[in-house]
């Protein structure tokens, strides 16, 4: 077991090496002078150079990602071209509001998709089982940030129970955090959790199928029971599968929904130095996201054996 966690760990240290390398390489060869970019038009080619060479750009590209790595490696991902501040920073600082938003909206879909999914299993000949199917696949279709428009056009315009947008620090005031959190949590964890509801119910349709259930209930157990003691924890493995997938998918779309709710995240960073062409922040940024990625997979390929003792030997 120890054996296959550090290779784990060594396929995530190799992925996160090409990852940059990838990462960098694709923002390099995009078009544009990220000295002319700070500096505007009208900045004469001595003052140009001059910038270049502060900012290392003058120099090989194996260089400037040898530069690059190793500051990230001891938390420096450089300066902003724009406004000259840390990078590091404020990738900290935004990184732990898209988290809360990620791990909020995350709790969000699980509350809604296990109980749903097995529901509409169990009941799949039911026309209550076909409801919740077809609710679930209407979900599937709406975006998360026109799910956002909508709760916010309900719940903050017209009842106004719960903000409309804006972030309050936990250590300020937890009630006023929990307040401006609901609506983007649910805003992303309702269409992640329709969507996970469909692979909830698949797996659980599966495995009401299997000999072990049916031996189960055949000792007397009821089927809810049955299921319960002995079917979910089966169920879980592609679940899981899914549920890390959807995370990924998460962290994508919180950067429309901080800007629909004005949060400031790592996707709304992410967007201004993409509309102020700040290709070394936005270069931090994609960074944090792709191993944000390959952290959760590789926490989901730990689960495996977790859930499942059978796989602990394959």
């Amino acid at each position: 077991m120890t054996a296959k966690v550090l290779r784990r760990v060594a396929i995530l240290v190799v992925s996160l090496f090409v990852a940059s390398i990838v990462v960098f390489l694709f923002l390099a060869v995009l078009p544009g002078d990220p000295a002319q970019v700070a500096l505007g038009v009208n900045a004469t080619p001595e003052l140009l150079a001059k910038t270049r060479a502060e900012f290392g750009i003058d120099q090989p590209l194996l260089t400037q990602y040898l530069r690059w790595i190793g500051g990230v490696l001891h938390g420096d991902f450089g300066r902003s071209y724009v406004t000259r501040d840390a990078i590091g920073p404020q990738l900290l600082d935004r990184l732990g509001v898209t988290l809360w938003l990620v791990g909020a909206s995350t709790v969000v879909a699980l509350v809604i998709a296990v109980p749903a999914g097995a529901f509409a299993a169990v009941r799949h000949r039911k026309p209550s089982g076909a409801g919740i199917s077809g609710l679930s696949q209407i979900g599937v279709a709406i975006p998360a940030f026109l799910a956002g428009i909508v709760l916010v056009q309900v719940f903050a315009v017209r009842l106004r129970w719960l903000p409309s947008g804006g972030w309050t620090p936990p250590e300020e005031d937890v009630g006023e955090f929990l307040r401006g959190l609901v609506l983007p949590a649910l805003s992303l964890g309702l269409v992640q959790g329709a969507v996970l509801t469909r692979y909830v119910r698949s797996a659980v349709l599966d495995t009401l199928g299997q000999d072990y259930l049916r031996t189960a209930r055949s000792k007397g157990l009821l089927p809810g029971q049955a299921l319960y003691r002995h079917g979910l924890r089966n169920a879980s493995v592609p679940v899981v599968t899914v549920l890390g997938l959807q995370l990924a998918t998460l962290l994508i779309g919180a950067v429309v929904v901080e800007r629909v709710f004005v949060l400031p995240g790592l996707g709304s960073l992410l967007l201004d130095a993409v509309s102020s062409r700040d290709l070394l922040t936005v270069q931090g940024i994609v960074l944090v996201l792709v191993a944000g990625v390959l952290l959760v997979n590789f926490v989901v390929d730990l689960l495996y054996p977790v859930l499942d003792p059978r796989l602990r030997g394959s």
